[in-house]
């Protein structure tokens, strides 16, 4: 508990909270207009973008439940969906940075520029002039539904963490949370995300460095006898090449579920686009986009390592673990770290920082979605006169605290809910991968395709996820298809329905 923590373990605490909105204030000071705020100037240095983007993609619970599946036995076998994410961005690179860099330059001219000749701000704005309006407003709206309650549900378990670790009521962890992430996100914008992002990558990469040393020393024979542990109980596998759509963490479905899914969350969901957006070139974003994954693959090594360790460890020692393996690495934490020496606090300021990246490019992208996609093009429709950058900037940043008190309602909310809901309503938040790209995909290769067709077409993947996901179960009650493979089938169908709907209507 917090009572407990020790005087360093508690500054280096504190230091990690104060320091994220001393980043926040740093970075306000260059956000004059929407388009600072939003994409920071677009001229952000790729390396930058690049922890960022892994950072975002990195939660608590790949902090904690990585280590866990290590620790529960299946060892190193999340490295094959590491390299899904290769083969996923090398798509993503390739065929859609283009697109989102056609015309995100700004121009060299000081002149305010006019609602339709506005640089991209945002993924869903490339779909207007594919695929309609009515298209651009839906995919953005589904966006930010799937993305605000996916997030809150994400807030809501990391706050039950944080409550594990420091005591604190539900409450007090979401609004802690919830507060720090819109403070920094709101005066700073998306240059103090990224910045923090950076800083809270670095910080929880050391949480796991010193986790590896503290268990390496901990376990009589170090290193070694780690080692050959894992190599005596299997947890050394890498691949698993057998043939089971039920079964996730295999070659197959690391590989093919692994590549669709990271086209889908990487390549059109607009909190990765927002960040390609910020960089100074086309070639700089790709090289973040690529490198981010094998950025991603290291630090799965990492914390898969640390999950072994603990299975050694646990081996070994007469202290009684946790049943639930998720819970184990927190328990370790808490209870076997070196007292007051900083890494007690350093290890809990790694888990917030997970969460907190995360959280807070949510709101960003999210604010970015609704003035770009929706408010502008609302006072274009309506005749309005367009605000100004002052005014817009102030706006964006009103939206960030909306969406960040949204998202920390829908957390307290979570917590009266049955554990299985929470489950099914984040399973539902992460069907927004596949139904997107397929939208993306008509957009590529089907220009033109009646926006009826498209809308029809996501409905059909919406309705067949559902199905393979809570109605269709094998034997056993559980679903027959694994979770990697529901991007590649949700973009399909979507697709597919969509084609099949314009050849019955035309």
């Amino acid at each position: 508990m917090l009572s407990e923590l020790g005087t360093l373990d508690l500054i280096v605490l504190i230091a990690v909270l104060f320091g994220a909105i001393a980043i926040g204030v740093f970075s306000g000071r260059s956000n004059r207009d929407s388009e600072a705020f939003l994409v920071g100037g677009r001229n952000l240095p790729w390396w930058a973008i690049l922890g960022s983007i892994v950072a975002t993609e990195t939660s608590t619970a790949t902090v904690l439940s990585l280590p866990g599946d290590a620790y529960a036995g299946t060892g190193f076998r999340w490295l094959q969906f590491t390299m899904g994410l290769i083969l996923g961005r090398i798509v993503v690179v390739k065929f859609l940075l283009p697109i989102y860099f056609r015309g995100s330059q700004t121009t060299t001219s000081k002149a305010p520029q006019e609602p339709d000749t506005r640089p991209i701000f945002t993924a869903y704005q490339t779909l207007e002039e594919r695929l309609g309006k009515a298209t651009q407003m839906a995919t953005s709206l589904l966006f930010l539904i799937t993305r605000n309650l996916g997030d809150g549900l994400r807030l809501y378990l990391a706050a039950i963490v944080l409550q594990t670790l420091l005591g604190w009521s539900m409450p007090q962890c979401v609004v802690v949370m919830g507060l720090v992430t819109m403070a920094y996100t709101a005066i700073g914008g998306l240059r103090s995300v990224i910045w923090n992002d950076c800083v809270q990558f670095v910080i929880y990469m050391i949480g796991g460095i010193a986790a590896v040393i503290v268990l390496a020393r901990l376990v009589p024979g170090g290193y070694e006898a780690i080692w050959g542990f894992a190599h005596e109980t299997g947890r050394l596998t890498v691949f698993d090449f057998s043939w089971d759509l039920s079964k996730p963490l295999n070659f197959w479905g690391g590989l093919f579920g692994g590549a669709v899914l990271t086209i889908g969350t990487h390549g059109t969901d607009q909190i990765m686009v927002q960040r390609y957006l910020s960089a100074r070139s086309e070639r700089d974003a790709g090289r973040a986009v690529l490198l981010s994954a094998f950025v991603v693959m290291l630090q799965f090594t990492l914390f898969l390592w640390i999950g072994v360790s603990l299975a050694c460890f646990f081996a070994n020692s007469t202290t009684v673990p946790p049943d639930a393996a998720d819970q184990v690495f927190a328990f370790f934490i808490v209870n076997l770290f070196p007292q007051n020496v900083g890494l007690i606090g350093l290890m809990l300021a790694a888990i917030l920082a997970a969460a907190m990246s995360t959280l807070s490019s949510s709101l960003s992208a999210s604010a970015s979605a609704l003035l770009n996609d929706f408010y502008l093009p609302f006072l274009k429709q309506s005749n309005r006169p367009t605000p100004s950058d002052r005014m817009q900037l102030r706006t964006t940043q009103a939206m960030t605290i909306a969406f960040g008190v949204l998202q920390m309602v829908i957390a307290v909310w979570a917590s009266h809910w049955d554990q299985t809901v929470v489950t099914s309503a984040l399973k539902i938040a992460g069907f927004a991968a596949g139904l997107l790209l397929g939208v993306f995909a008509l957009g590529l290769f089907s220009p033109g395709i009646h926006q009826r067709s498209v809308l029809i077409g996501a409905a059909a993947g919406l309705v067949v996820l559902t199905l393979l996901s809570f109605v269709i179960k094998n034997e056993s009650g559980e679903a027959m298809v694994a979770w990697t493979y529901l991007a590649a089938i949700g973009a399909t169908t979507t697709f597919v329905t969509a084609k099949a709907s314009e050849r019955i209507t035309q």
